[in-house]
């Protein structure tokens, strides 16, 4: 956008640079909207006549740069994750950049997990790897935002933990940060008030300040995309298949070593080595999985990439980055996941152990961990 006297470059609501050209970046206004007086970014502008906030999105460093400033501040951090992609989506090094405020983690899309699946097991889960991550949550609340399950604790456990303070909603993309946001103002919000500029002199926080009824606010911050997660990779339409929508029902391989999975041509799964033994997929079941053996892997991709293997299709294939291998050795004893980050994971029923090869786009997270389910 080009900046004239007669337009003002800063959002009236929140102070961000206002853009014209980019609806999913912050800072966008139509440009018909500059006209009004005052002028404010569309973000503001859905929560102020709608009670809604939209996600957008912002790189990294400028992430890292707004939750240095939180740091600074005496806050309740709220961090969204998914847990179908928890590693994917949990913040690398939050503590470190949040200072000692608390945090409450929302774990978000707990109805795609198997109906039977207990509760509290998860809850322990996701205490178990926070921790690990240096992460100091003062409370872990499961909640489906797309079923509207477990809001009511969600709010409860705000109330125990904010004293007044202000409150940073955080979170990666997909995680379903804008629909929590939505469910916050409309249990806290007066939008008599107007939204209000940032409270730091002579920066930009890309954050939204939504006042509360008690002199506080919301602070609605933009979504961070990280690349190591499939789903930043893949097309729209491919994105549709990759994130279930519903209850997955795990499908259980039986299989001999030296023996292959696809997930379409998006992803492989090789037992390399091992006793016949059992693996369960947990993956969005839009998805294809196809079996082989190992030693006819790679030429059944090269001629079935995008057709029988798919998604992506043949036309959206360059678009992924090159797989990589990652050699994964699975223990005796013990439950393990290999998990694929965005992709899903597969269980490993290992009382006898196993050499595992995952091949995935570059930059993918692969790691081996502590079983969920």
């Amino acid at each position: 956008m080009t900046e004239t006297n007669t337009h003002p470059s800063q959002c009236a609501g929140c102070g961000v640079k206002l853009q014209t050209e980019r609806s999913d970046k912050v800072g966008y206004v139509p440009a018909a909207a500059l006209e009004r007086d005052p002028v404010i970014c569309q973000r503001c502008f859905r929560i102020k006549n709608y009670n809604e906030a939209s996600t957008l999105t912002v790189d990294q460093n400028e992430f890292l740069r707004l939750l240095n400033q939180v740091g600074n501040t005496k806050s309740l951090v709220v961090h969204i994750v998914d847990i179908f992609d928890f590693e994917g989506s949990l913040i690398s090094g939050l503590q470190r950049f949040i200072g000692g405020n608390p945090v409450v983690l929302v774990v978000n899309k707990i109805d795609l997990l198997p109906k039977l699946v207990n509760h509290n097991k998860i809850v322990n889960w996701v205490q178990r790897q926070a921790k690990e991550q240096g992460l100091k949550v003062v409370e872990v609340v499961l909640c489906s935002a797309k079923q509207n399950v477990g809001f009511d604790r969600v709010l409860a456990a705000l109330d125990q933990h904010r004293n007044g303070r202000d409150i940073y909603v955080v979170g990666s993309t997909n995680v379903g940060k804008s629909t929590l946001i939505n469910r916050l103002i409309r249990d806290y919000s007066d939008l008599d008030n107007e939204l209000t500029v940032s409270q730091y002199p002579g920066t930009t926080l890309d954050a939204v300040r939504i006042p509360i009824d008690d002199g506080s606010s919301i602070i609605d911050t933009p979504g961070i995309v990280y690349e190591h997660r499939l789903t930043e990779l893949v097309t729209k339409k491919d994105l549709q298949k990759l994130m279930p929508t519903r209850e997955i029902k795990p499908i259980v391989f039986q299989l001999n070593e030296r023996q292959s999975i696809f997930f379409g041509a998006l992803a492989r799964f090789d037992f390399v080595q091992g006793e016949r033994q059992s693996f369960t997929f947990y993956a969005s079941n839009a998805l294809d999985l196809h079996r082989t053996k190992l030693e006819k892997a790679d030429q059944l991709y090269e001629e079935h990439k995008g057709e029988l293997l798919a998604p992506p299709s043949k036309e959206d294939l360059d678009k992924l980055p090159k797989w990589t291998k990652h050699a994964i050795r699975i223990p005796r004893g013990g439950q393990k996941d290999v998990y694929i980050s965005g992709l899903g994971w597969v269980k490993a029923n290992a009382e006898v152990g196993a050499e595992i090869v995952v091949h995935a786009p570059k930059g993918v997270k692969v790691i081996m961990r502590e079983s969920l389910i």
